[in-house]
């Protein structure tokens, strides 16, 4: 047998064998997308979300001055899903808002401030304030410092008052030309409760010695005082 017939019949062979490869590897490749095809159309579905509006809930503090209204928990939405079942998946749970109203005096006063130290005239050389801390505690300005940690408002200063003013009273004082800051009522003054009698409203400012009241100290009229707590 020639050469020329023995390179016709290996073309031949060579064609019959891309054929052959050809078509059944087609069919694997088309089998392969049907299942992908297939897998993807069983997993497809369409779903909408909706909002669930939270509620309000009201609560009444006559400690609370009346002008008062605060938020005690922020409310929040929630979400739920439906399905194209119908089906509704809670996706979210709504949380309801509880809002704080006052029902106590108002509370609002112009007066006077002045500063005092536990080493002023008449005052206790021990520092201990008149009035009994939340949990019945005493309370020193030379030991325990002039600021008291109250569990609603944080570190705030020490005020002598009126007996007008209940122990544990947290107040806003704003002179007008220094930044407001808050106080709590924990000591009493025989002057501040004859003014008082007399329709004047006077603070003192607690400071760990009198010296410092005079050289640094907050002093003035015309201040505004706003009870924000009657007590503990």
């Amino acid at each position: 047998m020639n050469i020329a017939v023995l390179t016709m019949i290996g073309k031949w062979v060579s064609c019959l064998l891309i054929g052959f490869v050809s078509i059944f590897s087609g069919s694997i490749i088309q089998k392969e997308l049907l299942e992908i095809t297939n897998v993807n159309e069983d997993k497809s579905y369409s779903a909408l979300n909706e909002i669930i509006p939270y509620e309000t809930e009201t609560v009444y503090n006559s400690k609370t001055p009346s002008t008062i209204k605060k938020i005690l928990i922020p409310g929040e939405v929630g979400i739920t899903t439906i399905k194209e079942n119908d089906k509704k998946v809670i996706i979210k749970e709504p949380v309801t808002e509880i809002i704080e109203q006052g029902t106590g005096v108002a509370g609002e006063y112009v007066g006077r401030i002045t500063g005092y130290g536990p080493d002023c005239p008449g005052c206790s050389r021990t520092g201990t304030v008149a009035c009994h801390t939340e949990n019945r505690g005493k309370h020193s300005l030379i030991s325990d410092g002039i600021y008291y940690e109250d569990k609603e408002y944080g570190k705030v200063r020490i005020l002598s008052a009126a007996s007008a003013f209940p122990c544990g009273t947290i107040i806003k004082v704003d002179s007008g030309k220094r930044e407001p800051f808050y106080g709590v009522v924990l000591d009493r003054g025989g002057s501040m409760n004859s003014a008082w009698k007399n329709g004047i409203v006077w603070i003192d400012l607690a400071y760990a010695s009198t010296n410092d009241a005079k050289v640094g100290g907050i002093t003035g009229r015309n201040i505004k005082f706003s009870v924000q707590r009657w007590g503990f």
